[in-house]
């Protein structure tokens, strides 16, 4: 009796390893792809936007259509440095008292305010999309940041087996970013 026990549950188990590995396997492939994809996505929108200086509406939706065919969905959150130079005074009252300095201070702008500009809210419909620009300087900073919101089958796959279900999921958020290159408005 056993026996017969011992070699059930061998049988038992090597047909859920040889089913469930390589699905594992192949669930962690395409996870892979689609997350390569939306970084593929990602770059190419960010570098756009670094070599023209600007965000336009457009973009924004082509950006958010690639990201949708990746098959997985994101929060988008953008982030806008603007570099600004303060000069140095010893007594800021006091103009003479210049120190021939300069402090190099940045001002951050995030989704929000980058979406207003993107899309006022006009009351009257006629304002063409065209136009609405979010501009940026030389020297500006530019990131992009895509954090999942949706779990893939390998996450799931993987809390079965570590016993992780209904956790959030452990992938990582996608970043990119760096200067503006280019003023082309």
């Amino acid at each position: 009796m056993g026996n017969a026990l011992s070699t059930i549950t061998a049988a038992l188990l090597a047909i859920v390893l040889i089913l469930f590995f390589p699905f594992m396997q192949t669930a962690q492939r395409e996870e892979d792809l689609r997350m390569l994809a939306a970084y593929n996505s990602l770059v190419q929108f960010t570098d756009a936007v670094r070599n023209k200086g600007y965000v336009s509406p457009e973009m924004v939706e082509d950006f958010s259509g690639e990201l949708a065919r990746s098959g997985v969905v994101f929060d988008i959150e953008l982030e806008h440095r603007h570099k600004k130079y303060h000069p140095e005074y010893g007594d800021p009252a006091d103009a003479a008292t210049f120190q021939h300095e300069f402090k190099v201070v940045y001002d951050a702008y995030f989704t929000e305010d980058v979406m207003e500009v993107l899309y006022p809210d006009d009351s009257g419909g006629n304002a063409s999309l065209d136009r609405n620009l979010y501009m940026m300087e030389l020297g500006d900073f530019w990131v992009v940041t895509l954090i999942p919101r949706s779990r893939s089958t390998y996450e799931i796959l993987s809390g079965y087996l570590v016993g992780l279900i209904g956790k959030e999921g452990s992938s990582g958020k996608l970043t990119y970013g760096g200067m503006i290159l280019n003023e082309d408005y």
